[in-house]
């Protein structure tokens, strides 16, 4: 059975950010991962994990203004100072959290970019990055996110990261295979997890549509997850998901898979 990992930026939300950890421990769970820590002090994360006993497994770096709808600036070559600002600042959490893997978010394609030079920006940005967290043991992972529930982001298909990876040239450049994008892209979940296992270091799950959890609708998380077990795939499965009522009246999907 895989390991999972609490996303506190998207369960136990009836509780405050740092109050979260300790929910996620009661619940059973041994590891967690969120979004952006940010807006909180790194010391004070990392207090929360150690006074739990919890492993964080994955956060992303900063998306930009999120509220003025950025998601990610690395496909963006106008904002590629700003970009490397961002990675300084998620080298000194993930540093000091102790976090394998970092997220880099690609962004919207900005209106009249040619694809190509937003992929060329990306491929570039990508490599700094790494270069920058390669020496303390940390990987930078890419998520493809499909075009539904973020309209115009950049990296939406599986191919198409393996593709940028590739591209990169960096060894600690990997995927973030989220089975509930892939499956609203609709490609074939156990076909794609099969080719992109090599690339794999994190997984992420929610049930469609709602993304909801597992045994909501549509995705046959059972057969899924015997297939990562099959596949030998070791590392975390991130639950970022929004429960459909409380978080811990939903976890009983954990027992069924």
């Amino acid at each position: 059975m895989p390991r999972f990992a609490a996303n506190l930026s998207m369960l136990f939300t009836e509780h405050s950010f740092l109050d979260r950890f300790a929910a996620a421990r009661d619940a059973g769970f041994e590891g967690v991962e969120f979004l952006f820590p940010y807006e909180y002090d790194p010391d004070d994360i990392a207090r929360r994990l150690e006074e739990n006993g919890l492993q964080l497994a994955l956060h992303n770096l900063p998306p930009g203004d999120w509220e003025r709808g950025d998601r990610g600036n690395a496909c963006d070559p106008r904002r590629m100072s700003e970009f490397r600002a961002s990675v300084q600042m998620a080298l000194r959490y993930a540093t000091r959290l102790n976090v394998p893997y970092v997220h880099c978010m690609a962004g919207i394609l900005p209106p009249g970019l040619p694809s190509r030079r937003a992929r060329e920006a990306y491929i570039v940005n990508l490599q700094y990055a790494a270069e920058l967290f390669a020496p303390h043991g940390i990987g930078v992972l890419i998520e493809p996110i499909n075009g539904f529930d973020m309209p115009g982001y950049f990296l939406q298909r599986s191919a198409d990261a393996l593709d940028i990876i590739a591209a990169c040239a960096r060894p600690n450049v990997y995927l973030q295979y989220d089975i509930y994008h892939m499956h609203r892209m609709e490609e074939p979940l156990e076909d794609s997890l099969r080719a992109c296992l090599p690339s794999i270091r994190h997984v992420q799950l929610a049930d469609a549509p709602g993304r909801h959890e597992p045994g909501t609708g549509q995705i046959d998380y059972p057969s899924l997850l015997r297939l990562l077990d099959q596949l030998g795939y070791d590392g975390w499965v991130g639950c970022e998901y929004r429960p459909r009522d409380n978080t811990v009246a939903g976890l009983g999907w954990r027992g069924a898979v």
